[in-house]
């Protein structure tokens, strides 16, 4: 009984810390919010591709669409990092999430109406459009909602929790619909999805007010966010490396539909299952990473995670059995997100309060505003090399950049205890 009893005590003990942000009530409403609203856009993102794929039949427009959603966050975030760290971020979510409601609504009454690919291109650009200033605001927005610091980590690993839990249910529900209903219920699903999120930072109260310096010209803010980011030698490497992975393994995910339908000989319900294995192994990285480990272990997660994303894509490429692929895309979604998260924990951590919103810019750039090029690149490598040989290109650019990142740790590491007490290390 006593071992029974003190076992139960050690998983309720473990449970607790890895939710510990919850406690806050401000993210607390943030997480349920965001939790239901990114499944509805997880289900959008996925039937719009298998739409682009139905109607074109070509994995170069499935690139091409990918490039019509992320450039405008890879032209725009320069700028609104800046503007991020101006404004409140409260009122700046607020106002994205209602305008990414009305953008997933338009595309439904669209889509009932008759659709057409050019509509896909106006409305993915249009998505761009406002990603480019929720996508750092969110990402700042994290520290405001922890009223005690030493949590930070743990709700940046927690909304890696949420991401994947719903890229884990996201994709299920979307090939179920898809099948059953077609893409236009997932578009009206993922409308409605928002009024969650919208209604949650109503509810919010935040205590101290964002601190908002005398802005000087915006060009010169620009410049020093630059200065800031990749002059420093820990920023500079881990937003560097994200990019390499953004641009040559991340954009994967376009192939997949192709990849299900040609190589797999499969359907909807296989291509929704393969990134429902992705956010699987996802969310036992998120879970990884909000059991609480400490910023040096998180430093050298970054070149390891990296390397199991690239083998994982490797494997995977030569898979030409379904189960055995919805296994390997554990692994790379293992891999892909324990990279993601923990370079974006160091970022948080490390960088200047007053130049969060631009080094986050940075970092938005570098997962997202990279991946038009990516998308571009890898359809039209696929085009002329053949899916597999495009992932395998990508597997090895991981294994190099994780190389090469390890090399620099320990430097890495010295430049980070300058900005850090010591109790974020291990000694």
């Amino acid at each position: 009984m006593e071992n029974n009893s003190q076992s139960t005590g050690g998983k309720s003990a473990s449970f607790k810390v890895i939710f510990r942000s919850l406690k806050h009530r401000n993210y607390r409403l943030f997480f349920l919010g965001q939790s239901i609203s990114v499944t509805g856009s997880i289900i959008q993102f996925v039937a719009l591709s298998w739409l682009v794929y139905r109607i074109t039949g070509s994995v170069v427009m499935l690139g091409l669409i990918g490039f019509a959603g992320r450039l405008p966050i890879l032209l725009l975030s320069p700028l609104t990092g800046v503007l991020i760290d101006r404004w409140n971020r409260r009122k700046v979510m607020i106002v994205t999430q209602i305008l990414s409601m009305l953008q997933a609504l338009g595309l439904a009454i669209i889509f009932f109406t008759g659709i057409e690919v050019w509509h896909i291109f106006l409305f993915s650009i249009i998505m761009g459009c406002i990603n480019a200033f929720d996508i750092p605001a969110r990402h700042s927005f994290v520290i405001d909602l922890v009223e005690r610091k030493d949590n930070l980590g743990n709700a940046i690993a927690l909304n890696s929790l949420m991401f994947n839990g719903a890229m884990l249910i996201g994709p299920s529900i979307a090939g179920i619909l898809l099948a059953s209903e077609g893409e236009g219920i997932c578009f009206m699903i993922n409308a409605i999805s928002y009024l969650f999120v919208i209604l949650s930072l109503f509810m919010m109260n935040i205590k101290a007010a964002q601190s908002v310096k005398q802005p000087s010209k915006i060009f010169n803010e620009m410049k020093a966010g630059f200065r800031y980011t990749f002059g420093f030698p820990p920023i500079k490497y881990i937003i560097l490396l994200l990019a390499l992975l953004n641009l040559l393994a991340v954009p994967h995910t376009i192939l997949l539909p192709a990849f299900a339908k040609e190589i797999l000989q499969g359907n909807s319900h296989t291509y929704g299952f393969l990134l429902g294995s992705s956010g699987f192994g996802a969310l036992i990285a998120a879970f990884y990473l909000a059991s609480g480990k400490t910023l040096l272990r998180m430093g050298k997660i970054i070149p390891w995670s990296a390397g199991i994303f690239g083998i994982g894509l490797i494997l995977f490429s030569f898979s030409r059995f379904a189960m055995l692929s919805f296994i390997l895309m554990v692994i790379v979604g293992f891999g892909d997100m324990l990279h993601t998260a923990a370079s974006n924990t160091i970022l948080q951590t490390i960088t200047d309060d007053d130049k969060r919103g631009r080094v986050t810019s940075m970092y938005t750039i570098s997962i997202v505003g990279i991946a038009p090029f990516g998308s571009l690149l890898i359809g039209e490598l696929a085009k002329y090399l053949g899916i597999t040989n495009t992932i395998i290109i990508g597997g090895v650019a991981c294994l190099v950049g994780a190389l090469v990142f390890l090399r620099k740790l320990p430097e890495l590491k010295q430049d980070s205890k300058q900005v850090l007490p010591i109790s974020n290390y291990d000694t």
